[in-house]
C-alpha cells in the first residue's frame, strides 16, 4: 500500500505539561502527559513531519517553597535536584522530547518579563488592591496553595486556595471555609495588596466560538468534534458559569519577579509563567538548531498542541489561550488531547503516601524495563475516563501479550528461517501460487499502518497500540494454521512462500510498534535487515527475497507472581520525602476510620522464611486471643532468630490475604524511615499479648 507524507502542513509544535520540580515522576504522570504525546511524536517523525516537542521543569509556584521549607533548604536546591532526577526519569522510559528546558534560568525570566510588560501594554490587566490572607506568624502574604480549607461546593477537606482536588472546582482563598494557612496552620487574616488580574470575563464571546465552534476571529481555526468530550465539557462549564478575574502576580518571594517599579516582593503567577516555559523551550531548540523560534509559535501554518492531564484543561483551553490572544503575536492551541487520571491498585494515586509507582526507581530496577512499562501504560492509558494501574494486569500482559503473542512469533519465524534456509529469506512468491488465506494475510498486513496511523492521528492510542499488536497476532495466527513444520518434507514450495509472507510480518512490525515500542521495534528491524525503516515503508514486500536476517535474543522475559507480591509491598513501605529524618504526613483520616482498626500488642513466637520468596518471613504470633500466621516484608532487615520472642503491634482485623501460598492473618506496624530502614514499633514493658493500642 502507498503511505504519503502529508505535505499541506508545514508545523507540529508539541508540548506536555512542565512537571513541577519538587518531587518525583510516577507512572501516572507518564500516564496522563508524556507517553500519548511520545507516542504522537514518534509517528510524526517516522511520517517525516515536521514535528518539535518541547518540555522542561517547571521550578516556580508555592509547591517547590512548601516543599523546600519542610526540607529546609532553598528552592533552588529543590529544583535543582528534582531537574536532573525528572529527565533520568524521562529518558529511564524513552520519552524523547526535542529540548528540555527549566523555568528558572536566567533566559526564561527574561521572556516572561518581556511578555508581562507587552500586556502591560496593552492593557491586559486590571490592578486591584484588595485584601489577601496575610499569616500573622510568618509575616507574609499567602499564595493560593498556601491556604487550606473545607471546599465550599464539595465540602472536602483539604482543598487549597485555588482548587479542590476532589471535585476540581476551580476556587479563590476567600471562598473557603474554615481556612488555615499550610505555614504555620494558624488561621490567617485579611490584608490588603495590590495585584495585576486578568480580566477573563472580557473573553467570554471568542472563547466560547473558539471552544465550541472551532472558530478563531470568524474564521476556522480547529474542528471542535476532534477535541475529547471532557475538554469540551470542562471548558463550557467554567465560561457558562461566568469568568473571573485572576490575579496574574503572586506576594512570595520565589518566581519571576514582576518587573514594574514599586512591585517588590512580587512574582508573576505560575500559570502566566510556566506555559511561556514553552516558548522559551522552542526558543533554545530554534537556536541550537539554526530555526526561527517565531515560525513554531507565530506562523499560521503550525499547529500546536498541548498534551496535559485533566487537572490542567483549563490552564491551557482558557488561561493560556486568552493571555495569547492578549498579547497578539501567536497561534493559539489546535488541540489539547489531555488524559483523565490514572489509579494505583484500587486507590488514588498519593505521593505523601508513597502509593505510587516511581519512574526512576522502576528503571534503576529493571533497565531493561522500558518497553513493557510503556506497553502496559498504553494499554490502560486514561484517554475518556480513569483507569486503574495494577502490578497483576501488568505480569498477565507482559505473559500473555508480549512474550506469548509477540516475542513467540518474532522468535519462531527467525527460528524457522536460519532452520530451513539458512537465515536468508524466500524469494517473494508468484502471485498465481498465493492462497485465500495468503491473500488475505497480505491485505490485512497492507492495510494495518493507516489503521493505526489514523487511530494516532486522532489521539486514540490504546486501541492503535491493539492494532499494531494485532500485526503479531495475524502473524501468529497464520503461522500456526498453516504449519510449515509439518509440510516442510511435503510441501517445501509451499513452505517458501508461508516463511516469505511471515517475515514481512516480522517487517513490519519493526516499523509500527516504533510508536510504542521503540526499543523492541529497533531489535526486530535490524534483525530483518531495515533498521532505518520509516511508516511510509511499511509494506508487504519490506523484506526483499535474499535477505540474511541477523541474531535476535529472547524479545521478553515471563513474569512471575513474586514479582507481583514485591512491587505491591513496597507500596505505602516509604517515604518520597528526601529528608532521611522526617516523614511526611499522610491524607487526612477520619477518627470513626481509625476507631475501626483493632490494634494490639502481639507476641512473635515462631519465625520462618516464606519458600522462595527473598523478601518475606512467616510469623506466628500470641494475640492473646489466638495464635495466628502474619507474613510480613521484613526479611531483608531482620533475621527470623532476631524476631523470635519480640512483642509487637499488630493490626489484627486486617482482611486475611494468600501471599505466596500462605494466609496472612494481620499486619505487623512497622516504623518506616525514609531511608528505608525498617524498625519494629516495641510496646511499652508490662504489656500483654491482647493489650489494646487506642
Amino acid at each position: 500500500m502507498n503511505h504519503t507524507t502529508n505535505n499541506s502542513l508545514k508545523r507540529r509544535l508539541i508540548t506536555s505539561a512542565l512537571p513541577y520540580a519538587n518531587g518525583h515522576i510516577h507512572v501516572g504522570h507518564i500516564a496522563g502527559a508524556y507517553l500519548p504525546a511520545d507516542i504522537y511524536v514518534r509517528y510524526l517523525r517516522s511520517m517525516g513531519e515536521k514535528v518539535v516537542w518541547v518540555c522542561g521543569s517547571d521550578e516556580h509556584g508555592a509547591a517547590i517553597t512548601l516543599r523546600a521549607k519542610k526540607e529546609g533548604v532553598t528552592p533552588q536546591e529543590i529544583v535543582d535536584k528534582y531537574h536532573v532526577e525528572m529527565q533520568d526519569a524521562f529518558r529511564g522510559l524513552d520519552i524523547s522530547f526535542d529540548h528540555y528546558s527549566r523555568t528558572s534560568s536566567e533566559r526564561h525570566h527574561k521572556v516572561a518579563q518581556d511578555f508581562f510588560l507587552k500586556l502591560l501594554k496593552n492593557d491586559s490587566f486590571e490592578i486591584k488592591t484588595e485584601d489577601q490572607y496575610f499569616d500573622t506568624e510568618e509575616d507574609q502574604f499567602l499564595a493560593d496553595r498556601y491556604i487550606t480549607g473545607t471546599c465550599p461546593k464539595c465540602g472536602a477537606d483539604n482543598a487549597y486556595g485555588d482548587q479542590c482536588e476532589k471535585c476540581g472546582s476551580t476556587l479563590s482563598p476567600t471562598e473557603l471555609i474554615n481556612p488555615r494557612s499550610t505555614l504555620s496552620g494558624s488561621e490567617p487574616v485579611l490584608k490588603p495588596t495590590t495585584l495585576w488580574y486578568l480580566p477573563m470575563g472580557r473573553h467570554e464571546d471568542w472563547l466560547k466560538d473558539y471552544i465550541e465552534k472551532g472558530e478563531l476571529d470568524g474564521e476556522a481555526h480547529h474542528n471542535p468534534k476532534a477535541w475529547k468530550s471532557h475538554v469540551i465539557g470542562q471548558c463550557k462549564s467554567w465560561i457558562d458559569g461566568g469568568l473571573q478575574s485572576r490575579a496574574m502576580t503572586r506576594d512570595l518571594k520565589w518566581g519571576v519577579p514582576v518587573p514594574v517599579e514599586g512591585a517588590e516582593g512580587k512574582v508573576l503567577y505560575v500559570w502566566l509563567d510556566a506555559p511561556i516555559g514553552y516558548i522559551t523551550s522552542t526558543m533554545e531548540w530554534a537556536e541550537k538548531n539554526g530555526e526561527d523560534w517565531r515560525d513554531w509559535w507565530q506562523n499560521s501554518n503550525t499547529e500546536l498542541l498541548h498534551f496535559i492531564g485533566k487537572d490542567n484543561i483549563v490552564f491551557h483551553c482558557i488561561i493560556f489561550p486568552i493571555l495569547l490572544k492578549e498579547h497578539g503575536d501567536y497561534i493559539l492551541p489546535h488541540q489539547v488531547p489531555a488524559n483523565e487520571f490514572m489509579n494505583l491498585e484500587g486507590d488514588k494515586i498519593s505521593t505523601s503516601r508513597n502509593w505510587a509507582v516511581w519512574v526512576k526507581e522502576y528503571c534503576e530496577e529493571y533497565p531493561n524495563g522500558s518497553d513493557v512499562m510503556r506497553y502496559v501504560l498504553a494499554s490502560i492509558m486514561p484517554e475518556q475516563k480513569d483507569s486503574e494501574f495494577t502490578w497483576t494486569d501488568f505480569k498477565e500482559r507482559v505473559n500473555n501479550e508480549l512474550a506469548d503473542v509477540l516475542g513467540n512469533f518474532v522468535n519462531r519465524v527467525l527460528v524457522l528461517t536460519r532452520k530451513y534456509y539458512e537465515g536468508v529469506v524466500p524469494e517473494t512468491p508468484a502471485s498465481e501460487n498465493l492462497t485465500d488465506v495468503d491473500k488475505k494475510v497480505l491485505e490485512s498486513l497492507a492495510y494495518a499502518p493507516d489503521k493505526i496511523a489514523d487511530l494516532i492521528s486522532r489521539h486514540r492510542y490504546r486501541e492503535a497500540q491493539l492494532e499494531a499488536m494485532n500485526v503479531a497476532r495475524l502473524g501468529n495466527k497464520y503461522l500456526t494454521e498453516e504449519e510449515p513444520w509439518k509440510l516442510i518434507k511435503t510441501a517445501p514450495a509451499r513452505v517458501e512462500t508461508i516463511m516469505q509472507i511471515a517475515t514481512q510480518v516480522v517487517g513490519n512490525l519493526g516499523v509500527v510498534l516504533e510508536p510504542f515500542l521503540p526499543r523492541t521495534a529497533e531489535k526486530i528491524a535490524t534483525a530483518m535487515g531495515v533498521p532505518n525503516a520509516c511508516w511510509t515503508d511499511a509494506s508487504t514486500s519490506i523484506i526483499a527475497g535474499g535477505t540474511l536476517l541477523g541474531e535476535l535474543p529472547i524479545l521478553f522475559t515471563k513474569i512471575d507472581d513474586e514479582f507481583v507480591e514485591e512491587q505491591v509491598a513496597k507500596l505505602g513501605n516509604k517515604s518520597s520525602n528526601t529528608n532521611p529524618n522526617i516523614m511526611p504526613q499522610k491524607d487526612a483520616t477520619t477518627f470513626e476510620n481509625f476507631t475501626q482498626m483493632d490494634i494490639r500488642v502481639a507476641t512473635v513466637t515462631e519465625c520462618v522464611p516464606v519458600k522462595k520468596a527473598d523478601k518475606l518471613l512467616q510469623l506466628t504470633v500470641d494475640t492473646g486471643l489466638d495464635v495466628r500466621t502474619v507474613v510480613s516484608g521484613i526479611a531483608e532487615h531482620f533475621k527470623p532468630k532476631e524476631v523470635i520472642g519480640r512483642q509487637v503491634v499488630l493490626l489484627a482485623n486486617l482482611e486475611p490475604r494468600k501471599i505466596r501460598g500462605v494466609e496472612s492473618q494481620g499486619m505487623v506496624l512497622m516504623a518506616s524511615r525514609a531511608d528505608g530502614g525498617l524498625r519494629f514499633i516495641t510496646p511499652e514493658e508490662g504489656v500483654s499479648p491482647g493489650d489494646v493500642i487506642s
